[in-house]
C-alpha cells in the first residue's frame, strides 16, 4: 500500500469519529431538554396542587399568664430548740398536736437545776440575815455616836473616847453597804438560776401544729456549741403561702396584687386561686439562672395543702377584654420567595435539589405584618402587635376586622 492510501484511510477515520460525537452530543442535549419540559410541568403541577391553610380573626378575652414554680410553706414556721444541755425527761405532744403559746412541750432533767436554786436561795436568806444584823449594829453604833457627841459637846467625856465611837459608826454604815451588795447578788444569783430552770421547760412561741419532733426522753442534748432543733412548729396552716421563683425576664410584668392558680401534684384535677402579697428584691442565682421570690397568699381552710408541696403557679400579669385576636401561626407564617413547592419535594429528590423551594416559616413572631386571604389570593398587611399569651396575640392596629381568614400555612390540595 503506498503513503497516499494510508493517508486517505486515516482521513476517513477521523470524520467518522466526528459525526459519532456530534450524534452523541445531540442526543444528551436533547435528554437535558426533555428532563427540565418533565421538571417545569412537574413544578407546575405542584404549584396549582399547593393551597393556602388559614384561620378566622375572632375578639375574645385576651389571658396573658407568667408561669413559675415553687413550694407550699406555713406563713409563720419556728424551730424550737433548747438553751440548755442535759437530759429529756418528758417529751409532751408528738407529731400533728396542735398547741398554743406556752404549751409545755418537753422537759429537762432539772433535778440539778432545782438544787442550784435552793442553795442560791439559802444565800440570799443569810445575806438578808446579814443585812438586819448589820442594821442592828449601825443603830447602836449611831445612838453611842450621837450621845458621845453630846457629852463631848459638854466636855464630860474625853475627846478620844468620842471618836473611838464616831469611827465605830462609821464603820457599822460601811458595813451595812457591803451587806446589801452581798443581799443584791445573792438576788441576782438566785434569779440567774431561777430563769435556768424556767429554761428547761421548752414551751411553744406560738399557736400552731407541730410538723416535727426531733427527740425523745432519756436522749441527751448537748447545746454547746449549736442549739439542736428538737421541735418545728407551724402556726396556723389554714392560712400558708406559696413561695415561687419567677424568671428575671418576667418579674417586670408582675406586681403586687396579681392573681393567680396553682396546681400540686397531690391534686391534678383542681387549681388554686392565690394572690401575690410580696416581692423581694434579694436575687436567687443557680446554675446562672437568676430568679426572684415571689409570695403568694393562699387560703386553707379546708386543709388540703400541707407544706413542702411542689406547686406550678400560673400568675396573670394581663386580662385585656375584647381583643382582636389572630393565632400566632398567622405571625409566623412567611410566603414562598421563588415559587411554591411542595413541603415533600422541597425536602428530598432531585425536584427539590434543582428548583429554588420556600423559605421555612421559621418560629419567631413577626410583628409588623402578616397575610391575609382576600379574593383568593395572599396579601400582606402591615399590623401592629400587642399582648401574647403564646397562642393568640392582640393586634392593635391594622387593616383587620373579626371574620378575616388569616393564612398560617402552605398545603397540598
Amino acid at each position: 500500500m503506498s503513503d497516499t492510501d494510508d493517508i486517505a484511510e486515516t482521513l476517513a477515520r477521523s470524520e467518522a469519529k466526528s459525526k459519532w460525537r456530534k450524534r452523541v452530543f445531540w442526543a444528551a442535549g436533547a435528554a437535558a431538554a426533555v428532563i427540565v419540559v418533565v421538571l417545569f410541568l412537574s413544578r407546575s403541577a405542584d404549584d396549582e396542587a399547593l393551597a393556602y391553610v388559614t384561620e378566622p380573626v375572632t375578639r375574645g378575652t385576651l389571658i396573658v399568664e407568667v408561669t413559675a414554680t415553687g413550694t407550699v410553706e406555713p406563713t409563720n414556721l419556728v424551730e424550737i430548740s433548747s438553751e440548755l444541755s442535759g437530759t429529756m425527761a418528758e417529751v409532751l405532744v408528738d407529731f400533728n398536736d396542735e398547741v398554743v403559746e406556752g404549751t409545755v412541750l418537753a422537759k429537762l432533767d432539772t433535778t440539778k437545776l432545782e438544787a442550784q436554786v435552793e442553795v442560791a436561795r439559802a444565800s440570799l436568806a443569810a445575806a438578808e440575815a446579814r443585812v438586819q444584823m448589820a442594821q442592828a449594829s449601825l443603830s447602836d453604833a449611831r445612838q453611842k455616836y450621837e450621845a458621845a457627841r453630846s457629852l463631848d459637846q459638854l466636855g464630860v467625856t474625853s475627846h478620844q473616847s468620842f471618836v473611838s465611837l464616831q469611827s465605830a459608826f462609821r464603820r457599822a454604815e460601811a458595813e451595812l453597804v457591803s451587806v446589801q451588795a452581798e443581799r443584791d447578788l445573792a438576788e441576782a444569783r438566785l434569779e440567774l438560776d431561777e430563769a435556768e430552770l424556767d429554761r428547761a421547760c421548752i414551751c411553744s412561741p406560738i399557736d400552731g401544729v407541730v410538723l416535727d419532733r426531733a427527740v425523745d426522753p432519756g436522749q441527751i442534748v448537748a447545746s454547746s456549741l449549736a442549739a439542736p432543733i428538737l421541735f418545728t412548729v407551724a402556726e396556723d396552716l389554714r392560712k400558708m403561702e406559696l413561695q415561687v421563683d419567677v424568671d428575671e425576664a418576667d418579674i417586670g410584668r408582675i406586681g403586687l396584687g396579681n392573681s393567680a392558680e396553682f396546681t400540686v401534684d397531690a391534686y391534678d384535677d383542681r387549681r388554686f386561686p392565690a394572690i401575690i402579697s410580696e416581692l423581694r428584691y434579694a436575687p436567687e442565682t443557680v446554675d446562672g439562672v437568676v430568679t426572684y421570690k415571689a409570695i403568694l397568699s393562699i387560703d386553707n381552710s379546708d386543709l388540703l395543702l400541707r407544706p413542702g408541696m411542689t406547686a406550678t403557679a400560673d400568675i396573670v400579669v394581663a386580662r385585656i377584654e375584647d381583643a382582636l385576636l389572630v393565632p400566632n401561626a398567622a405571625l409566623r407564617f412567611a410566603p414562598p420567595e421563588t415559587g411554591t413547592v411542595s413541603v415533600q419535594d422541597e425536602r428530598s429528590g432531585l425536584l427539590g435539589m434543582l428548583i429554588p423551594s420556600r423559605t421555612d416559616a421559621g418560629s419567631q413572631l413577626n410583628n409588623r405584618s402578616l397575610w391575609v386571604l382576600r379574593d383568593g389570593a395572599g396579601l400582606e398587611v402591615e399590623i401592629l402587635a400587642g399582648q401574647t399569651d403564646g397562642t393568640f396575640t392582640q393586634i392593635l392596629e391594622g387593616d383587620l376586622s373579626e371574620g378575616d381568614r388569616v393564612i398560617t400555612d402552605l398545603t397540598d390540595g
